[in-house]
């Protein structure tokens, strides 16, 4: 318990009021005999606790606090001793300058070589592999599939695992939904257990209009094929709905050291952690009553759990699919997904909030906090994996809003501070290119928040890939290291860049966030990663993802087109060798993997564009067609001539969701091209407004959406 010491206001000193007070009004008559005491033992108070600071301050950066941190009738829980483990103002962090954001890089490079591995997938995203003895490796295809390389090389002609007809429909040009991961069972060589993340259409017992179920399923091997999955063995561990597209998390990982199951899950999508199946005010990633924005933990080999309660209304009967209410609403009143603690799978005795015994804020949405969760306070953990050696920590990528991108290292119980913070910045969901000058460092229940291990800025890329610590043999320079990269600095053309992060000297993890200091949580040293026998020395592909087999070796995935466009087979797996030439001929003998036939990927100015020029002249007319659907739009590239005059047809077909389109210099909006009037949809709109008239690209979102955006390229 916090002593409060009272305090008589400096003149012209603010005194911020603990919120936990101001709550609780009892009406007091005063005497003079308890005013004479009352000043008394105001005064022996002012003695004894001379020195002291304004309870609040200690776990601000500074004065003032963020514009999502007091909410009406809400309890900004403050910690007058809580450790500041944020990262703000480290040397290592990423900056905001002159209205672009810029990464801390080393001089020093690191240099590798690819090999060639497999070809001819979709939508490569993870890579995994089982300790079984067979040496295949397994690539996850966004688009559906999984296919194995066996140990000769060879990819099978069949899928190992064929989801493709479970899937919600996927948008080619850009989705964040599908097949997301698959994790072996670390007995898989006995049990032939596998697990998968996978985006399903909605389910009846979701809300309406909204727009996915997540499925976190088991199966099991065909006990006569070791290389394919029997689809009539499907589990649902987990049913997820999701309000938007975007923000799945999407990872499953196996720990080497508890063998439980930890899953990732983003915050239910849009932008700022705001709209539709959104805590109010505080938004999902901090709400402890809902698992969105969190990192789970759940243990699929004992469903007892060590004889752990499941509470009512988080898990179990409550939100059963056959029990679960039917809601309708924007906010549903009841949690909007169904887990299966109890009798597919158990609760390990050790989580966090196994004992259900965290205090319920009146700004939580629920009444329970879900014994799953292992850490909170992430946007969208889209890459997620444990070292396979050293402390076997767990790394997670978390992709950030328009400013900072971010890669953590996971301690049980830890808030990782989203949407108080982005990175190591403070954060306004109103104002989300101006970090505030201060917010808290603390969550709304008192405990630190925890900064990443790296901060990068936009200057590298749009969106942060995570990897993994190399404990690969071919190239010692990486042990040790975490490497991974950005997806690419344009939407339209693949240029990924490969990064590798080096730990503090003497550097070791703690059991949990309750043990982690400063120094622990100290910031890595970050090099740029230079690949060997290219001109540019660049990846020049979109970065898909990474992976690891089963001797450590390190692998990184690219396409060409950056989404899981079916029709196109530019989908590659290459392995990190040492820093010779780049083989571009595979190193395996791969047969045809569904795409028998390579389909050519035509020009990045004819891939997304809609448009349909009437002349080529600076000045000229030119019209756009540009549509908004499912919170998406039908293009990521606009291309115009400098000058032109553009009429641009708007079709917002999201049925009563306010659109618009506005056209500005770069994604910090630092200046203003045209903003387009918003409409409710369904409903067309015509603009007219002339292009910049210096080439270059630019940029265009939804102002309500920021998440829809693309480049608008003045050519």
């Amino acid at each position: 318990m916090q002593i409060l010491t009272p305090m008589l206001p400096e003149p012209g000193r603010e005194i911020r009021r603990n919120p936990y007070l101001s709550r609780c009004r009892v009406p007091v008559r005063m005497t003079k005999v308890t005013l004479v005491i009352a000043f008394l033992l105001l005064a022996l108070a002012l003695v004894a606790g001379a020195g002291a600071q304004v309870v609040g301050l200690s776990n601000t950066s500074d004065g003032n606090e963020s514009s999502n941190q007091t909410t009406d009738g809400g309890m900004q829980n403050i910690s007058g001793n809580a450790t500041d483990l944020t990262n703000a103002g480290s040397m290592l962090a990423a900056e905001l300058l002159d209205n672009a954001t810029r990464t801390t890089v080393s001089n020093a490079t690191t240099e590798i070589g690819l090999e060639l591995v497999a070809e001819n997938f979709t939508s490569p995203l993870a890579l995994t592999a089982p300790d079984d003895g067979t040496g295949r490796i397994f690539v996850v295809d966004q688009i559906g599939v999984v296919w194995a390389v066996d140990a000769n090389g060879t990819t099978l002609p069949e899928p190992f695992l064929d989801l493709r007809d479970n899937l919600v429909e996927l948008r080619p040009t850009y989705d964040e939904r599908g097949l997301l991961s698959i994790a072996f069972h670390p007995n898989f060589s006995e049990n032939g257990k596998v697990y998968a993340f996978y985006s399903a259409p909605l389910r009846p017992e979701a809300p309406e209009d909204w727009n996915c179920t997540n499925h976190i399923s088991e199966f099991q091997v065909d006990p006569e094929d070791q290389n394919r999955v029997n689809l009539t063995s499907e589990k649902v561990l987990m049913y997820i709905d999701k309000p938007y597209h975007n923000h799945n998390g999407g990872q499953l990982a196996f720990s080497p050291t508890d063998g439980y199951l930890y899953v990732s899950l983003g915050d239910a999508g849009r932008a700022n952690d705001v709209g539709n199946g959104h805590t109010p005010g505080i938004g999902n990633a901090q709400d402890l009553t809902k698992i969105y924005g969190k990192v789970l933990r759940i243990d699929v080999d004992n469903v007892t759990g060590g004889n752990v309660t499941i509470p009512q209304n988080v898990t179990g009967t409550m939100n059963q699919t056959n029990n679960m209410t039917v809601n309708r609403t924007a906010n549903p009143p009841e949690p909007t997904w169904t887990t299966l603690a109890g009798s597919l799978y158990g609760i390990p005795a050790d989580n966090p909030f196994t004992a259900n015994q965290t205090e319920i804020l009146d700004t939580y949405a629920y009444d329970s906090v879900p014994p799953e969760i292992y850490a909170y306070g992430f946007r969208n953990p889209a890459y997620m994996s444990f070292d396979s050696g050293g402390n076997n920590s767990l790394f997670v990528a978390d992709a950030g809003q328009n400013l900072f991108e971010e890669v953590d290292v996971v301690y049980r119980g830890g808030n990782y501070g989203w949407n108080i913070r982005e990175g190591t910045h403070c954060f306004d969901p109103n104002a989300t290119t101006a970090p505030p000058e201060s917010c808290n460092t603390t969550g709304l229940l008192g405990e630190p928040l925890i900064g990443p291990i790296f901060e990068g800025g936009r200057d590298l890329g749009i969106v942060v890939v995570g990897g993994n610590v190399y404990r690969g043999t071919v190239v010692p320079d990486l042990e040790g290291r975490y490497i991974f990269g950005y997806w690419s600095d344009s939407r339209t053309v693949g240029n990924g860049t490969l990064l590798a992060a080096t730990p503090p000297a003497g550097w070791t993890a703690p059991e949990s966030a309750a043990n982690l200091t400063p120094e622990a949580n100290a910031m890595w040293e970050v090099q740029m990663v230079n690949i060997t026998g290219q001109a540019n020395e660049t990846l020049g592909m979109f970065l898909r993802g990474f992976g690891e087999d089963a001797n450590q070796d390190l692998y990184v995935l690219t396409n060409d087109v950056g989404g899981p466009d079916n029709s196109t087979s530019t989908g590659r797996v290459w392995r990190v060798a040492a820093p010779t030439n780049v083989s571009t001929t595979p190193t395996m003998n791969v047969t045809p993997t569904g795409n028998e036939t390579p389909v050519v990927v035509p020009p990045v100015g004819d891939q997304t564009m809609n448009m349909t020029p009437t002349s080529t002249a600076a000045g000229a007319a030119t019209t756009v067609n540009i549509a908004a659907d499912n919170l998406a739009f039908d293009t990521s590239t606009i291309t115009v001539p400098a000058g032109a005059e553009v009429t641009m047809v708007f079709a917002n077909r999201d049925d009563g969701v306010p659109h618009n389109v506005a056209v500005y210099d770069s994604p910090l909006r630092t200046e203003q091209i045209f903003v387009g009037e918003v409409i409710d949809g369904p409903a067309e709109i015509t603009y007219t407004f002339t292009a910049p008239s210096e080439p270059g690209t630019y940029y265009f979102q939804c102002d309500i959406h920021p998440d829809m955006n693309g480049e608008f390229i003045v050519e």
